[in-house]
């Protein structure tokens, strides 16, 4: 089937693919679509739900029908278009949805039974006996349902992702886009021009138009060189525009290794987030199918389709081909089958006035009304006037007219409007700020139209940047688009299919109508019209039209369903490149990360960040030891451990006070340099956000120490009040929790340890609880605060993030020295909780300042974010759930986190909940359990004795209610 001196392939160059395990040769430039029909392979694939037999439909992205398997074994990726899937030597793809070999799929008998799986039939079938839904129904209908087989395993082709600016985006490289980029190029834009497919020129390759005298394929080539001598175009070929989001931001997909042999360093795709200035949406239109009964027998396509597989590719659909047409354009495609040598049996015109423009055989008002040959069409039957007639033929191309291609416009919620000129929905005038649609995506269906729609429209995107206007001469090319009738479905005998991918018929849209889902979103769930893979590219339309004859409605009133993101299929791997395995999330390690390691320290995930768990001594055979010793050295002598996770915020400006009062429940303006406080941060809805403790470095310069968790949302959080709500003050911060290592040096000797690595002596007069400012440690410049996470006389000292594993490693040393060491995240957790310390286990987003008995820093002077909502009745009530200490009673060994408070006499209910344990911990300084939690009137039920009971791991257990803090309660070890 392939002709010769046709199509822009490269026969010089033969690649060897298999497909179902039979192998086939194309060339350099086929798809798999047009490789296979050249080897007279019409059969591509299984429809849905019937699973009737189906072959190529289009020659581009919206083809429902050729989806096929591409790779093996882990690699191998199901629903790939044959009709973008390009051929290379060593491709492997296989057909999907069938029982047994792709030509006897056993589960083509469905297809015997449509009265009983029509439209809706889920909703009513399987309801009776009910104990056969789970044993017989459900495992029956997994095993039909899907399209394509997904592996177990992880993907191991690579995917990246990557980020573009650029001050005029065009997608799409027909004439209008082509246009498009070359003014804004030659105006001296920054461009970057989205292509499909693999080469420029859109429709102009399958046509076999003229522009301005010369063969179209050949003014594309020289336009595109026009292009590339401007130095200023990025031209992405095999590259799909999938959605258009807020400050013209567009997603957007590459192909960068799927059509060519996998090599270890090229990634198969790469998903772009580009921002534009500007952008021309030059996306073209598609076709539109003619639905009657048994339409969708492989050898059945558009009639634009045939012209490109002979244009494009070099290769005929068919030896007899018939056309079936309403409207003008679908005749050029019978002038280039001639032109090829192909035989035309018949074009089909509906419309009785249709005139022949070449030297086939005309039928006028005609219609087709069936179609014969299972798995390749071999005749269709024609009626015309009152009689029918059958017309061989193995190819049949459909054209009911165009449908622009205007998803884009519609992803930030505007809806299209309806033009009755070419019986098609059009962009709505200005959808979206700063994106022009041009050409056929516009609804302007001829080529002359389209270049100077390109033009016109990088001219607006220009002027809106500022930019100085040089324009191309417009070329000279065809200047009409032909009539067209409506004519969206033939009333005949027999299922006449609308969404070929799916398997809906013009029946099952208008049952859907008599059983009352009218709305087309309802039409859509109902009948499944539109959700396959293709999303009703070729199909919604046409439906939109049935459902209107069918209640009664004009196509305008019914509407279209929502255009959603993505414009095509993106693989989820795609999507999260960079994210698979270790990649999943991002890994951020201390400075310590290395010298804790090699302590054998196992480490733990906070936030993003990995700390050392605890640091075991030989000997010590469970976490728990190890955890005690570092506990009480911390409380007898001195240990070090790294905080350098806290988020670290610097704050500058004159208004920077003002702005951490704003922030903060407490007041931070009235804050001396040298100097720190703790702060307590609400949310607008007045629960707490996160604490911690900003330090007054010198006049209008501050750093805030945020909860190592919530130092992202902190810093968003401060974004959002500088930026709406206080745009005017004098304020800038920036994070600096990268730049600075910060090490915790606590317990009694905490001041000789640091008094052993400082420049200049350390006293408490000089130097008392809560006093901060700039050192020298080791002839270094760092930071010293004094304060205490542990509730022992404790310091921070911040250096350079260089200087990190040093320090670190010298103040370990010294503190071995002094009869202490290292500690870590375990020993920080119970040193804490025996201070009754909050973190996020505690401050968890569904808590109040009252809550965890901080109401007193609810400052009445001023006014701060959360305020009025803090104050509101329900938040302040006595029995609501609040922060309490407990402790074991007689016997018990064990508590645990998540546990749930129960009157000692109650049942174990939900109705009988009284709150929940947050934290909890061994004290070896107590010598038993401790743990916080939240208890409803938890203050007024100190000294109670309670139940404490977790489901999830069989624990109950009773406990004593005390004050949140257990030890020290007056603070005099850390301000000693």
């Amino acid at each position: 089937m392939r002709l010769d001196n046709q199509g822009l392939v490269d026969r010089s160059s033969l690649s060897r693919f298999h497909f179902n395990g039979q192998p086939y040769t194309g060339f350099k430039g086929d798809t798999v679509a047009s490789a296979l029909m050249a080897n007279g392979v019409k059969l591509m694939g299984r429809s849905f739900k019937y699973h009737r037999p189906r072959g190529v439909l289009t020659a581009g992205s919206e083809e429902p029908n050729a989806l096929i398997q591409v790779g093996a074994g882990d690699a191998m990726l199901p629903n790939v278009r044959a009709t973008v899937q390009e051929v290379f030597t060593g491709l492997e793809t296989s057909s999907q949805n069938h029982m047994g070999p792709l030509a006897y799929d056993l589960l083509s008998v469905n297809d015997l039974f449509p009265n009983f799986l029509s439209a809706g039939f889920y909703y009513k079938t399987f309801m009776w006996p009910r104990a056969f839904w789970e044993r017989v129904y459900e495992p029956a209908i997994r095993r039909a349902a899907g399209l394509g087989r997904m592996t177990l395993a992880a993907n191991p082709d690579p995917s990246e992702r990557a980020f573009a600016f650029c001050d005029v985006l065009v997608i799409g490289g027909g004439p209008a886009g082509l246009m498009a980029a070359l003014t804004a190029a030659m105006s001296g834009a920054d461009v970057i021009l989205l292509e499909e497919t693999a080469d420029l020129g859109g429709q102009l390759l399958s046509d076999g138009d003229v522009i301005d005298g010369i063969p179209a394929d050949i003014w594309v080539s020289e336009t595109v060189e026009k292009l590339k001598e401007t130095g200023n175009v990025r031209i992405m070929t095999r590259t799909t525009a999938t959605g258009v989001y807020d400050g013209l931001t567009f997603g957007a997909v590459e192909r960068v290794g799927s059509h060519v042999p996998r090599a270890d360093d090229l990634p198969q795709e790469c998903f772009w987030r580009i921002r534009a200035g500007q952008a021309v949406l030059a996306a073209g239109a598609l076709e539109r199918p003619i639905a009657f009964p048994d339409n969708d027998r492989p050898g059945i396509m558009m009639a634009s389709a045939i012209r490109t597989y002979i244009n494009r590719y070099g290769v005929t659909p068919g030896e007899k081909v018939a056309i079936f047409a309403a409207n003008d354009d679908a005749h050029k495609t019978a002038l280039e089958l001639l032109d090829a040598g192909v035989d035309v049996a018949a074009v089909i015109d509906s419309r009785p006035d249709a005139q022949a423009i070449g030297d086939y055989r005309l039928h006028r008002g005609a219609q087709v009304v069936g179609s014969r040959g299972r798995q390749a069409l071999r005749e269709i039957t024609v009626r015309s006037g009152g009689s029918e007639f059958r017309l061989e033929t193995d190819c049949l191309g459909l054209s009911g007219g165009w449908n622009p291609t205007l998803h884009l416009t519609c992803h930030l919620g505007a809806r299209p409007e309806w033009d009755a000129g070419i019986h098609a929905f059009v962009p709505k005038a200005n959808a979206i700020a700063g994106l022009r649609p041009a050409g056929a995506c516009n609804g302007t269906l001829h080529t002359e139209g389209c270049l100077r729609e390109g033009r016109q429209a990088a001219e607006e995107a220009l002027k809106a940047l500022g930019r100085r206007v040089r324009k191309p001469d417009l070329p000279q090319a065809e200047d009409a688009a032909g009539a067209t009738q409506a004519l969206w479905s033939v009333e005949a005998k027999g299922r006449a299919w609308l969404d070929f991918a799916n398997d809906v018929t013009t029946k099952d849209v208008k049952q859907s109508a008599a059983e009352g889902f009218k709305s087309v979103e309802h039409m859509k769930r109902y009948t499944t019209q539109g959700m396959a893979p293709d999303q009703g590219k070729s199909s919604n339309i046409g439906a939109l039209a049935v459902l209107a004859d069918a209640t009664g409605r004009g196509i305008p009133e019914t509407g279209t369903t929502t255009y959603r993101p993505p414009f095509t299929p993106v693989a989820l791997g795609t999507m999260a490149a960079g994210a698979q395995g270790k990649g999943f999330a991002p890994e951020r390690f201390t400075t310590s990360d290395k010298a804790a390691r090699a302590r054998g320290a196992p480490m733990i995930a906070v936030g993003l960040w990995y700390r050392a768990s605890y640091m075991p001594q030989p000997g010590e055979t469970h976490w728990r030891q190890s955890c005690d010793r570092e506990v009480t050295m911390v409380r007898t002598a001195v240990g070090v451990v790294d905080v350098s996770t806290l988020g670290k915020i610097e704050i500058f400006g004159k208004d920077a006070g003002a702005f951490l009062d704003f922030l903060y429940t407490n007041n931070f303006s009235a804050l001396k340099p040298g100097r720190a406080r703790y702060g307590l941060m609400l949310r607008e809805d007045g629960h707490v956000m996160d604490d911690g403790t900003t330090a007054c470095l010198a006049e209008g310069h501050y750093v805030m120490t945020t909860t190592t968790a919530a130092a992202g949302q902190v810093m968003a959080h401060m974004e959002f009040v500088s930026q709406v709500l206080k745009p005017e003050w004098d304020v800038a911060f920036t994070s600096v929790t990268e730049q600075w290592a910060q090490f915790s040096v606590a317990g009694p000797r905490a001041r000789d340890l640091i008094n052993g690595i400082a420049d200049q002596p350390i006293d408490n007069d000089s130097f008392p609880f809560m006093q901060c400012g700039a050192v020298k440690v080791h002839g270094i410049g760092a930071r010293l605060f004094r304060i205490s996470f542990s509730g022992e006389h404790a310091y921070e000292v911040a250096v350079p993030s260089a200087y990190g594993d040093a320090l670190y490693r010298d103040l370990v040393a010294r503190a071995e020295a002094l009869g202490g060491g290292a500690y870590g995240m375990e020993a920080l957790n119970v040193l804490r909780i025996e201070k009754g310390f909050i973190t996020h286990s505690e401050i968890n987003g569904r808590v109040t300042a009252f809550d965890v008995g901080m109401q007193g820093m609810l400052s009445k002077k001023k006014d701060f974010i959360g305020k009025a909502a803090a104050t509101r009745p329900g938040l302040l009530e006595e029995d609501r759930e609040r922060l309490v200490g407990l402790k074991p009673v007689g016997a018990v060994k064990e508590l645990t986190a998540g546990a749930h408070f129960f009157e000692a006499d109650a049942a174990p209910t939900r109705q009988n909940d009284l709150g929940y344990v947050t934290s909890v911990g061994y004290s070896p300084t107590l010598g038993h359990f401790i743990g916080l939690g939240f208890l409803r009137d938890g203050p007024n039920r100190i000294g109670h004795h309670m139940k404490i009971v977790d489901h999830l791991r069989g624990v109950t257990a009773e406990v004593e209610i005390c004050d949140p803090v257990f030890f020290d309660p007056d603070g005099g070890r850390a301000r000693g």
